[in-house]
């Protein structure tokens, strides 16, 4: 553990079946009015919305509600409930959904009592909170992203045409987070593997970087493991609560920041895919699958010795009698064979993406610089290119 590290994470998880029933007693620690905000009509259809409603009425709250909220939550979305907020006093935000819905509920948390504009201003410029902000709490029905134990808030902006990613501080960490592994099983094939991949993605942009025997490492080998036999399993019996359950946690723990502790991190995959969700709208795990695995194998050789751990360790490649490089390369053709298998999309073009957008997605995308490798903008564009 070579990096010093200050680890915090103030959400209460209530996780299992029963765990709904945790809300009402939840509720009595805030105010009046709560904003419900949700997606379309995935949570009506599984019976979820008319519980929810019925605790918020039990507990003698007025709800206001923001529905609609979607996949890649839009900032005119975010206004829209960032209004609703500061006209009903509101004091608690019940985000009830997958991780977009969590993430538009952290921008509406900053933004609704901010002076100047919200985007520019924490999401462009990174600037430090100064302006009152209102709690959020989830209740969890997709898994991925993490939000709910995080203080992460992606927003897209459609005139801009920025897709840009904010981590807040623990103030804005969901006060309380709702995980019943059961609301995730009407969820498609196709989103719940795109979650599993954005789950596997936060891993591995935390584990290619630093060369060092770190504890940390260990955590996400396990869970990298752990999130590719349980698909596999859930990907033959879509209700089947182990492994769902199992995916459910590996996904909340990818990202609360427990994996990244004393590491360098990377983020570039993630950053190349924001601008290529900002052009394309496409769902963000199916995005991040595409562009990895050209961009790992441009940057292993920089991270020769972890990449080959990574082979051994979660694919079970063997080293005898082979050079580092094919190691290397045998684990990343490995993680292809994955994807095939499990349906995930590795081409932009079946993701909406035309050649002419690549040279402004690769134009707009922040470069990090953290992991292994800091990229240049060609080198972005010749990644993009590759698994166009």
């Amino acid at each position: 553990m070579l990096l010093d590290f200050t680890f915090y994470n103030p959400t209460k998880i209530y996780f299992g079946k029963d765990s709904l029933n945790n809300l009402k007693a939840e509720l009595a620690n805030y105010g009046d009015t709560v904003l419900l905000a949700y997606g379309k009509n995935a949570i009506k259809s599984i019976g979820l919305y008319d519980q929810v409603s019925s605790i918020l009425k039990h507990a003698g709250k007025t709800v206001v509600e923001l529905s609609g909220v979607m996949p890649n939550p839009t900032y005119a979305k975010l206004m829209a409930g960032a209004k609703l907020v500061k006209e009903n006093n509101v004091s608690l935000i019940l985000a009830v959904g997958g991780g977009s819905v969590i993430d538009c509920a952290k921008g509406i948390a900053v933004s609704a009592y901010c002076d100047e504009d919200p985007f520019e201003k924490y999401w462009l410029r990174y600037e430090g909170l100064s302006n009152k902000t209102v709690a959020v709490a989830s209740i969890l029905t997709m898994v991925g992203t993490g939000s709910e134990m995080n203080g992460g808030s992606v927003i897209t902006h459609e005139e801009m045409k920025v897709k840009a990613g904010r981590v807040f501080p623990v103030e804005v960490y969901p006060k309380f987070s709702i995980l019943n592994p059961e609301y995730t099983f009407s969820v498609s094939q196709y989103q719940m593997v795109s979650g599993v991949f954005d789950t596997m993605s936060h891993l591995m942009e935390q584990y290619f970087s630093g060369n060092d025997n770190n504890t940390t490492d260990y955590i996400i080998e396990s869970l990298l493991k752990s999130s590719i036999d349980n698909v596999r399993t859930a990907l033959k019996n879509p209700e089947d609560y182990a492994s769902r359950s199992n995916l459910m946690w590996n996904a909340t723990l990818a990202l609360n920041t427990v994996t990244g502790v004393s590491k360098a991190q990377d983020w570039q995959v993630h950053m190349i895919e924001h601008q290529l969700g900002a052009y394309t709208d496409c769902a963000h795990g199916m995005g991040l699958a595409a562009i990895s695995l050209p961009y790992y194998r441009h940057i292993y050789p920089n991270g020769m010795d972890k990449f080959g751990r990574f082979a051994a360790e979660i694919w079970g490649v063997s080293t005898l009698d082979k050079t580092k490089e094919a190691v290397a390369e045998e684990g990343i053709d490995a993680l292809e064979k994955f994807l095939n298998e499990c349906g995930i999309v590795t081409r932009l073009k079946e993701l909406g993406a035309t050649k002419e957008m690549l040279p402004k997605i690769a134009e707009s995308t922040v470069i990090r610089g953290s992991g292994y490798k800091k990229l240049t903008r060609d080198e972005i564009l010749r990644i993009l290119e590759a698994c166009f």
